[in-house]
Formats: structure tokens, C-alpha cells, sequence
């Protein structure tokens, strides 16, 4: 995958000047020993300079997290801490560096500790948190960051994938082109939240693009992506008329990303597909943005700038393939009761089917084909709906999630883990038989109580509690998530049978 960052947290250790500094320092050691030991090296790097209750240290530390590359910190508290130097490090640091920023803190190692030699970090987590707060620093805190050396090496390998994911929206270009289609208020995207995340956007026309890509006829480098697609494609290839207007495409995009980057080291693209894209390019897109979403670089439909962006953010915190899908359509009863009842522990209304025209890369998809759009020829020649890729998407835990803006620029998200069932959909797209507990619930007090528009970002695995961290530390005044049952939403009717 590329598009991605690649992390190195600096584990910097803290003590207050009435405890042991070598305290502080000694467990630091174990923890990158433990962590080194279970995660293997480069993800880490043990500053040396241990800050006591000094904001010239606290500047020495920053030098040497900077000389060594760093670009994410943890604060450990190897005891009580010193509440405002410790601070002031990771206000410094994140400000200098645009970096994330993470607190955890040593427990009591045994009986022997108590009597001469315990840190208190238990207590000096909550005057660094206070502090925080004062400063205005955004930091994570993990669920509980009080542990042994093995427990605090596991929350800063739990932090990389949040890590990611902030560090590179600092550092991302969100390219689109639009307008949106017509009659499609549903993706709505007012721009100002992501300037507040710090997201770079440059909006195009659908003419801009279609000149960029006139100027791609006859590249030379389109037989060689033709070959590629042929060879992705084997025996699905059903459509290989297209394959050189397909191949001159996504020359066209990935050459305007090279060249649209600017200062940002990351992109993602909000594109067009329809109406007049399919009669003027003489192609469906979906293909291409399967691909292009395949190798870490998302391409959202229907001009979705929040879909794209939250297709980059599971892209980095899963470091895999995602896709983005309509939250679509019911599941037949007859298919319920012929495949899921008795066989999943599922009920009906649990169920749903994701689909998009084809826009999910080939190797999520079962026995991917290229073929044409059903909907659009429906309306227009089959010949000007070709490309989009089709097929079941493949069974296994998935969730479904999306960071959205309001359209008086509030920000807010949802998260939800379920699975795609192995049950043949009998549809056509690229789809699956979505599974989430308490759908119902969640559709209704969620997604529809929250106005959030029919896409939903599929992230490939269960990554709910990275993502929940992500959408906290980005700002999300609001989080839905399946609540269980027996959790009521504030708007639902505890009466309702």
C-alpha cells in the first residue's frame, strides 16, 4: 500500500525532582525492552533525555525527538510527573511538528516498590491530563494508560494506527471534481471543517478534468496499464474494448495528483461518474477507482469529498483496502429464511446489502468482473456505461463508518462493527449481505436521527476502537456507534415494543 505514513514515536520519560529520576529512567528502558521484544524495532525510539521538572530539557528533548526523525510522541510517566514541563513537551512538540501526541504512565511493579520506591504515575496522570486541558492540547489517553512495561508497549503499538491517521490528515490533499450530480444534496460538503482538521482542498470542474484527460490520447505508457488491468482482471475481463479509454484515465488521474500535490504528502480524490461523465468520456470510472483505492490512494463517487476523506483515514488506520458503499437495500425475507435464519445469529432487520456500481478493488470482491453499469443503461447506451467492476464482496468482519460535516459545519461520525455473510447476494454491483447487531437501531437513531447520507466508508476488519479514538481526537462532537440493546439512544422510544 501506498499513500501511507509510516510512524516513529518517541517514548520520552518524566519525573518529578522528589523522586528518583533513575526510577523514570529504568522503566523506561523495560518498556522499550518490552516493546522491542513483542513488536520488533523501528516503530520506536528511546529519547535519552529524561525531563525533571526542566523547560530546558523539555526543549532538549524536542531536539533530539526532531534530530531523530520522530514524527509522533509518547509522554511516559515513569513516576508522579512533572505536570508542566511534561506539558509543555507535547504542546511543543505537536505544534513544531503538526504531530500526534500520546500519555501513558508506569503502574507499581510489586509489594517491594511500596515501601521505598513507588512512582505514583496513577496520580500524576490526572495533573497532566488537567494540564492538558489548560494548554489546550490535544493528546490520546488511552482507555486506561496505567500499566506494566508490557501493558504500556501494547497502548503505544494500539496508538500508531490513530497516529497515522491524524498525522497524514495534517499532510493530506483532498483533490475533487465536481460539481456534485444534480438532485444529490445528499453529499453536501461544506469545506470549513476541513480546513479546522487540517485538510488541503483543491476543487475542480468535470471540465478541467476531461481537457487533462484529452491530453492523455495516445500515451504512450496506456499499453502497459492496459496489460496490467488485463492480468488483474483474467478471466473477468468482459469488457476489454474499454481497457485502453480505462488505462488513459487513470494516467490522466494519477498524473494530476503528481502534479496537484503541491506541499502535501498524501491525496485523495472526490471524482465524478455522472450524468454527463458517461456520454463525454465515454467510459464509467469505477474500474479506475477500484484501482487506484486498491494501492491506498481512495477515489470516492458522486463527488463525496467527506466519503473520500473518510476512505483515506480507514485506509491508514487499517493499512488495507477500503471501499465506500451505499447503506442500500434491504434482505429479502425469502433470502433470510432460505440462507442466514438458523445459520447466523442474525436477525433480520440486523441485515442490509451494501452496494456501490463498482467502485471496490478486485481483491475484496469475489470473482471480480468488468462489465457495464446496469443503472445508467438503463437510460443511456450500454457502450458509454462500461468499466465498472462487479461482483460479491468478500465474507469477513468489516465496519462500516464516516466522518461527516453538517452542513452549519458540525462535525461528527458514526462506527459500527459486523461482518459481510458468506450468502450469495443474487444482485448485481459490487455488494455484499451486510450484518451489523442492532441495525435497526442504529439505522434509525444513528443515521437518519444524525442526517448522515446514504455512503458508508468499509474498512476490512474490526478497527472500531482505533477509528472511535481517531474521530475523538480529530474534534467529533458526536460518535454513533450500534449501541447493544437495553442502550437506549436519547431519541428512542423506550416504549417501543
Amino acid at each position: 500500500m501506498q499513500n501511507i505514513p509510516k510512524m516513529k514515536v518517541g517514548i520520552v520519560a518524566v519525573s518529578r525532582d522528589c523522586f528518583p529520576e533513575s526510577l523514570s529512567v529504568n522503566r523506561r528502558k523495560a518498556l522499550v525492552e518490552a516493546y522491542e521484544k513483542k513488536y520488533g524495532k523501528g516503530d520506536i525510539y528511546e529519547c535519552p533525555v529524561c525531563i525533571v521538572e526542566s523547560e530546558i530539557q523539555m526543549k532538549e528533548a524536542v531536539a533530539d525527538l526532531e534530530k531523530e526523525g520522530c514524527n509522533a510522541l509518547c509522554v511516559y510517566l515513569g513516576n508522579f510527573g512533572p505536570e508542566i514541563s511534561e506539558t509543555m513537551l507535547a504542546k511543543e512538540f505537536s505544534e513544531r511538528n503538526n504531530a500526534p501526541v500520546m500519555f501513558c504512565a508506569a503502574a507499581e511493579e510489586n509489594i517491594a516498590v511500596l515501601a521505598d520506591s513507588r512512582g505514583d504515575a496513577y496520580c500524576g496522570m490526572l495533573n497532566a491530563s488537567y494540564n492538558l486541558k489548560l494548554r489546550g492540547v490535544k493528546a490520546y489517553i488511552p482507555e486506561y494508560p496505567v500499566g506494566d512495561a508490557e501493558e504500556c508497549a501494547d497502548m503505544i503499538h494500539g496508538f500508531l494506527p490513530i497516529a497515522r491517521a491524524v498525522y497524514a490528515l495534517k499532510r493530506l490533499k483532498l483533490i475533487s471534481f465536481g460539481p456534485r450530480p444534480t438532485n444529490f444534496l445528499a453529499c453536501n460538503a461544506p469545506i470549513q471543517q476541513l480546513y479546522n482538521l487540517g485538510v488541503e482542498i483543491e476543487e475542480n470542474s468535470e471540465l478541467d478534468l476531461f481537457e487533462a484527460f484529452h491530453k492523455h490520447d495516445n500515451d504512450a505508457r496506456i499499453p502497459a496499464v492496459v496489460a496490467d488491468m488485463e492480468k488483474e482482471l483474467g478471466a473477468g475481463n468482459k469488457k476489454p474494448e474499454i481497457l485502453a479509454k480505462l488505462a488513459q484515465y487513470e494516467l490522466t488521474l494519477l498524473d494530476w495528483i503528481e502534479a496537484h500535490k503541491g506541499s502535501r504528502e498524501y491525496v485523495c480524490v472526490a471524482g465524478k461518474c455522472w450524468p454527463a461523465f458517461q456520454t463525454q468520456f465515454g467510459f464509467v470510472p469505477c474500474y479506475v477507482n477500484s484501482r487506484l483505492t486498491g494501492r491506498g490512494i481512495p477515489v470516492s463517487c458522486e463527488v463525496d469529498i467527506y466519503g473520500a476523506l473518510s476512505e483515506f483515514i480507514g485506509t491508514v488506520v487499517s493499512e488495507d483496502a477500503v471501499t465506500l458503499l451505499d447503506i442500500n437495500n434491504t434482505v429479502p425475507k425469502e433470502l433470510y429464511n432460505s440462507d442466514i435464519a438458523g445459520k447466523y445469529n442474525y436477525r433480520l432487520t440486523d441485515t442490509f446489502m451494501g452496494f456501490h456500481c463498482g467502485n471496490t478493488c478486485s481483491g475484496k470482491i469475489c470473482n471480480p468482473t468488468m462489465k457495464y453499469q446496469k443503472i445508467m443503461a438503463r437510460s443511456l447506451p450500454v457502450e458509454v456505461t462500461n468499466g465498472t467492476l462487479e461482483g460479491d464482496i468478500v465474507p469477513g468482519q468489516i465496519t462500516f463508518f464516516r466522518l461527516q460535516s453538517t452542513a452549519d459545519s458540525h462535525l461528527r461520525a458514526y462506527v459500527a462493527q459486523g461482518e459481510v455473510l458468506p450468502v450469495h447476494t443474487h444482485s448485481f454491483g459490487s455488494i455484499g449481505i451486510f450484518a451489523i447487531p442492532e441495525m435497526k437501531r442504529f439505522y434509525r437513531h444513528v443515521l437518519i436521527e444524525g442526517n448522515f447520507p446514504h455512503h458508508g466508508a468499509v474498512a476490512f476488519g474490526h478497527f472500531g476502537k482505533e477509528l472511535f479514538e481517531v474521530f475523538k481526537y480529530l474534534g467529533a462532537e458526536s460518535i454513533g456507534f450500534n449501541r447493544p440493546a437495553g442502550m437506549l439512544y436519547k431519541t428512542e422510544n423506550p416504549f417501543e415494543a
